[in-house]
């Protein structure tokens, strides 16, 4: 009788831990990446009224007689099952879709939870801001650009960082040029002067016809009877290249003597297959009698006074349209040092060699103002304006570049910072491959400057939290930079952790030791941003539970009850 009592008193207390670890899994139903507990229970030990004996002779064996003396809690397992994950807007609520644990640091040490309610402190450290424990990262992410600091394993959100500018250093060009193109492609190669010739002191635009003697650019006039001398230098069509060829005229008085036509008959005199004429703006414009590929250009005009006599020429020609047997223009956006903006505008050029391009560099924002003298417009140097020699191989395969001492590199002197030359790597593909650019047969050509590696100045304005854990920054210039990730420990055992309350778990000798990795990699879950893990509770399966533990401890009651009403009518015997 004794044993009825003991057993239903260890029932009730069974039930009992039932009932508060349910109670315990209701009361958490809403708390952000609270892992549920379930109960199960065991059989204490059996007293053996009769051991079990085998066959023997002509009887059979008989099994033992055993009787059980209650229920004990076997265990309180942890479920550790995915929760919901649901969408907060926050930037920094991250969750985790799969195995792992966040890691937070108390000062002392590391503890471990799924709760990814971030914030930030008031000196910019990523913290729980709960209890302000501070969230650990793992790599050294964001170490170069002084975001974090080395040996401090503590993220810090760098809003009271600035990024300094980014002079471009390179471009990458991608997209193919056509291999073939109708006769009609080509283009006719055209320069023009960066000056232009005026008279009645500014008022009028010059014409083929004016006389030399009636310009505005003269400081000194030139002697009547003395001689003028211009000194040219440039390139050739096919880029034969010419040093101070003279053009010279007799000095007359003014409203005489010869015109601007007469000097420009003798600079179409040295060129093989061009024409110099007057625009209507008054600049000399040297255009190619024939499209093709053509790689004229004029680099320098220097006058060369008779006496005291003295007049201001061009310096230098731009281009107007590069020659070539097909082109293909681009743009792109880049940047100095101080992080000014500047535009980069270039053209492929196909050249009279199968399976050649040339890439030209037509001009540059902000560039300084100067002569063409000290660019290299048809081989390499420091300030290369000319990439001659882009080879593909026959299957349409980037081959390199053909030209021997060329270079994919330009140069260019900014007028923010002109002491100092700005070398940019133009990145055309690697060879054998069509990574880069390429030539194919197609209707059209779709090769571009793809990206550059320049930026302005900028500020911090956002932060958000990729898949891997990885906090990207984008700062008000455009730029993403990595500032730091988040570190994930995963355990062999997760229900083998100790909760220490707040959502908080420590490792224990059963659980294994922590393995720090980045979310996505090492069996770690993904990490999904501006979400939060809901309680994996399941409010039916409590409720249902409830139920069995208030049934199981009616029965147990009901046992004590039955076993006290048979111990009173034993002692009323007595009586």
């Amino acid at each position: 009788m004794g044993s009825a009592l003991s057993a239903g008193v260890s029932g009730l207390k069974a039930h009992q831990a039932m009932l508060d670890v349910a109670g315990n899994n209701l009361a958490n139903v809403n708390t952000v990446g609270f892992k549920g507990s379930s109960v199960t229970f065991a059989e204490l030990l059996s007293q053996t009224l009769r051991r079990a004996s085998g066959p023997a002779g002509n009887l059979g064996g008989v099994n033992p007689q055993q009787m059980g003396s209650g229920v004990g809690i076997a265990s309180i397992r942890v479920n550790t099952s995915q929760g919901n994950i649901v969408t907060t807007g926050q930037d920094l609520d991250v969750a985790i879709d799969g195995s792992g644990y966040f890691v937070l640091n108390n000062g002392s040490q590391n503890v471990y939870t799924r709760i990814g309610s971030f914030a930030v402190d008031a000196s910019n450290t990523l913290v729980d801001p709960a209890t302000g424990y501070r969230v650990q990262r793992i790599g050294n992410y964001g170490e170069s650009e002084g975001f974090q600091t080395a040996g401090d394993t503590s993220i810090h959100i760098p809003w009271d960082a600035s990024m300094p500018a980014r002079a471009t250093t390179e471009i990458t060009l991608n997209g193919n040029l056509r291999a073939s193109a109708e006769s009609t492609a080509a283009t006719v190669h055209k320069i023009v002067s960066n000056l232009a010739f005026t008279t009645s002191n500014g008022e009028r635009v010059a014409t083929a016809n004016t006389y030399l003697s009636d310009l505005d650019q003269w400081t000194t006039p030139l002697a009547v009877g003395a001689t003028g001398t211009i000194l040219v230098s440039g390139y050739l069509e096919d880029g034969t290249e010419f040093t101070n060829q003279p053009i010279t005229w007799v000095g007359a008085a003014s409203g005489s003597g010869p015109t601007i036509q007469d000097l420009l008959d003798q600079i179409t005199a040295l060129f093989t297959d061009s024409t110099a004429t007057l625009n209507s703006d008054g600049k000399i414009v040297v255009t190619a009698n024939q499209a093709g590929y053509n790689l004229a250009m004029i680099t320098n005009m220097t006058y060369v006074p008779a006496g005291t006599d003295e007049m201001t020429v061009p310096t230098f020609f731009d281009y107007v349209t590069i020659g070539g047997n097909d082109t293909k223009n681009f743009k792109i956006t880049v940047y100095d040092n101080m992080g000014e903006q500047h535009v980069l505008s270039g053209t492929f050029v196909k050249t009279n060699t199968t399976n050649t391009w040339d890439l030209v560099i037509d001009s540059i924002t902000g560039e300084m103002a100067g002569s063409w003298d000290s660019y290299d417009i048809h081989n390499s140097s420091a300030l290369n304006r000319r990439i001659s020699g882009i080879e593909f191989n026959p299957d349409g395969s980037f081959k390199g570049i053909s030209v021997p001492g060329e270079e994919a590199v330009i140069g260019v002197q900014f007028e923010s910072n002109p002491s100092a030359i700005q070398t940019i790597e133009l990145v055309l593909g690697t060879p054998g491959e069509f990574t880069g650019l390429t030539q194919f047969a197609s209707q059209q050509s779709s090769a571009a400057a793809l990206t550059q590696d320049g930026y302005a100045a900028g500020s911090l304005s956002n932060v958000m939290i990729d898949q891997s854990g990885m906090i990207v920054g984008t700062f008000t210039n455009g730029v993403k930079v990595n500032i730091a990730a988040l570190q994930i420990g995963i355990f062999q055992n997760p229900g083998g952790l100790e909760s220490i309350g707040n959502g908080y778990f420590l490792p224990t000798a059963n659980s294994g030791e922590p393995i720090a990795t980045m979310a996505a990699s090492s069996g770690a879950g993904k990490i999904t941003g501006q979400s939060l893990e809901q309680s994996n509770v399941d409010i039916a399966t409590e409720f249902v539970t409830l139920m069995q533990a208030q049934n199981g401890y009616q029965a147990n009651a009901r046992t004590i009850r039955v076993a006290n009403d048979v111990l009173r009518e034993l002692t009323n015997l007595i009586r």
